[in-house]
């Protein structure tokens, strides 16, 4: 579909819509502030969800250190020069998308241990692709 062609009323429409940010695309970007060793990294426009919570939370475990501001939607985090080679069940187990960790884990360390992702049971999402993916790069 090329457009949509919205027909009637009589009154031009005026105003702002604030668009809230995505959580798909948030939680792979909490992920990637475990790559960095030194700095500061700043996360705007983050929605308010569950799921931000946890992922906040499982990469502060794993060593960089998160501040999370609701009034301002902005996740500030400061790079740790180590990060843990494990992302333990009590975390992952909550998430689907917490599965994102394992990369930066493996990059930042030569090997990670992630357990299995948990999260809603919307059908079956394995995770092969991912350690193909891995296996291709070397892993």
């Amino acid at each position: 579909m090329d457009k949509i062609i919205v027909k009637g009323g009589n009154t031009r429409l005026k105003g702002t819509v604030e668009i809230e940010g995505a959580k798909n695309a948030v939680l792979p970007l909490l992920a990637a502030t475990l790559l960095p060793s030194e700095g500061e990294i700043v996360l705007r426009n983050v929605p308010i969800l569950s799921d931000v919570y946890m992922m906040n939370n499982l990469v502060d475990h794993l060593g960089v250190d998160l501040e999370f501001s609701e009034e301002n939607k902005a996740v500030k985090a400061q790079a740790a020069a180590k990060v843990k080679i494990k992302a333990p069940y009590e975390f992952v187990s909550k998430m689907r998308a917490s599965i994102v960790v394992m990369g930066p884990i493996l990059a930042r360390n030569g090997h990670a241990r992630v357990s299995m992702p948990g999260g809603c049971s919307i059908g079956s999402r394995p995770i092969d692709l991912h350690l193909r993916g891995f296996e291709l790069m070397g892993a």
